[in-house]
């Protein structure tokens, strides 16, 4: 049996009731609803609030981070008083501002294979909003095993896609990524940046496919593909279709249970760097000022992008952007000693890789990056 909307909810949603396609038996059927949002970042921030908006009686919020002033730029469900705060009681407070009527579960977890399928259990749709390939193949089969749609969304850059995985008859995400990229290959957000629009529209669309599938009503995005390019402002679509070979396939038996994801998408558990097992390949940025000041016989390589370094940069440093270096090797002298450095310390770790690979010897990686320079040498220097 269907909830009572309320005197209060019958104004607050009038302008649902009155269309066709909802009405009172539909905003009902919000009401009664259940939605699992995982994470509560740049999709899950604008996806959070419309459905909060529209009514949806259950949301439930995965997340376990914090609000940094990074966030802000995209994450509108926080805003700069929240610095510092548990991103899932930010969220909350958002969320029962716009529509207090809204019953909001809190799992303030990274959501894993140990607990993906009890947290998941009790909804009836769950909306992906992460940023990485473990979780993603995590959600799907774990969406897939439950019998539950999974409202997929993804950002990079200028570039946004969404569908719907694991809905009856519809294909799941492993039809469309059968095997995750290598690891590396595909950098973040926080590299690669991200419009801060972009994850509103995106987050947008998967609200709207949750209101739809409550609903049944319209044509889902099941079995398709959307892609949105920003920066041209161009919308395109493909069709997909459910692979007969997928093992998450729902006819097929090879998936049983969940696994590990971070082992699936070659992720080393303790090494999220690929030189964090080269302690004695590393520097400390303090040390590198020390031989700055000494004026000692090394060379400072940045490895970031020319936008990048008009950011922040460090003085010394000989900017050669990671891309370019394989063919800038000639401009290097083999016998000489190099410290590299990029944003965060990955993308130098890979070029330490690149210069040991042509037969330098001596090539270190400077721990952390430009923004562990910023934190213990030079706060003046701003951080990205």
């Amino acid at each position: 049996m269907l909830p009572q909307l309320t005197n209060e909810e019958v104004l607050r949603y009038s302008r649902h009731l009155i269309l066709s396609e909802v009405g009172v038996e539909g905003q009902q059927k919000l009401k009664a609803a259940k939605v699992l949002c995982i994470g509560t970042g740049g999709l899950g921030a604008p996806l959070g609030m419309y459905l909060a908006a529209a009514g949806i009686g259950t949301i439930g919020l995965v997340d376990f981070d914090v609000v940094d002033r990074t966030n802000l730029q995209r994450q509108i469900i926080h805003g700069t008083k929240d610095i510092g705060r548990k991103k899932i009681d930010s969220a909350t407070e958002t969320i029962l501002d716009i529509n207090p009527n809204v019953n909001v579960i809190k799992h303030e977890v990274a959501i894993t294979s140990e607990n993906a399928m009890d947290i998941i259990k009790d909804y009836d749709i769950v909306v992906d909003g992460t940023d990485n390939f473990p979780t993603r193949y995590l959600v799907n089969d774990a969406c897939m095993l439950a019998g539950k749609p999974n409202v997929y969304g993804s950002i990079f850059r200028f570039e946004g896609q969404s569908t719907v995985f694991t809905a009856p008859g519809g294909p799941c995400y492993r039809c469309l990524y059968p095997e995750p990229p290598p690891p590396g290959l595909v950098p973040s957000c926080a590299e690669g940046g991200v419009l801060g629009i972009l994850p509103g529209l995106i987050g947008v669309v998967q609200a709207t496919e949750v209101v739809k599938l409550i609903l049944g009503k319209g044509d889902t995005l099941v079995g398709r593909l959307m892609l949105y390019d920003a920066l041209n402002m161009r919308f395109r679509e493909l069709k997909l279709r459910r692979n007969p070979d997928c093992p998450a396939d729902g006819s097929c038996s090879v998936i049983k249970e969940l696994i590990d994801y971070q082992q699936f998408c070659g992720i080393p558990h303790q090494s999220p760097e690929p030189i964090a097992a080269m302690p004695d390949k590393e520097i400390d940025p303090v040390e590198v000022k020390t031989l700055i000041d000494q004026k000692a016989d090394f060379v400072l390589i940045d490895v970031r992008e020319p936008h990048e370094y008009q950011i922040a940069q460090i003085p010394t440093a000989k900017l050669i952007p990671l891309g370019d270096l394989p063919k800038r090797l000639s401009e290097l002298d083999p016998g000489a000693d190099y410290v590299l450095h990029c944003k965060g310390g990955v993308r130098s770790a890979k070029g330490c890789d690149v210069l040991r690979g042509a037969g330098f010897q001596k090539v270190r990686n400077m721990k952390g990056g430009i923004l562990a320079w910023s934190d213990k040498v030079d706060p003046s220097v701003p951080k990205y």
